[in-house]
């Protein structure tokens, strides 16, 4: 089971998904470096579900942003 779907990251505010981000990225820094020093994970699944969730985060912000680049260029040839 994902950790965010897709559509909870929709109606996120852009401010939101940064900070979610953010979380996510720090927690996948954590996990690794426990790794990496010999530590024990309790579940390494959990590495691949963050690594999802913060593809799908930085995707739908390109999303967003594309779309408000095509919105300016169809306001400047209205214009």
């Amino acid at each position: 089971m994902p950790i965010l779907r897709t559509k909870d990251i929709r109606s996120m505010s852009t401010e939101d998904r940064r900070k979610k981000l953010d979380e996510l990225r720090t927690e996948l820094m954590r996990l690794r470096t426990m790794i990496k020093a010999g530590g024990a994970v309790e579940n390494f699944s959990r590495i691949r579900e963050l690594r999802k969730a913060v593809a799908r985060v930085l995707t739908v912000e390109g999303e967003v942003k594309r779309s408000e680049k095509q919105q300016k260029k169809k306001e400047g040839k209205k214009q």
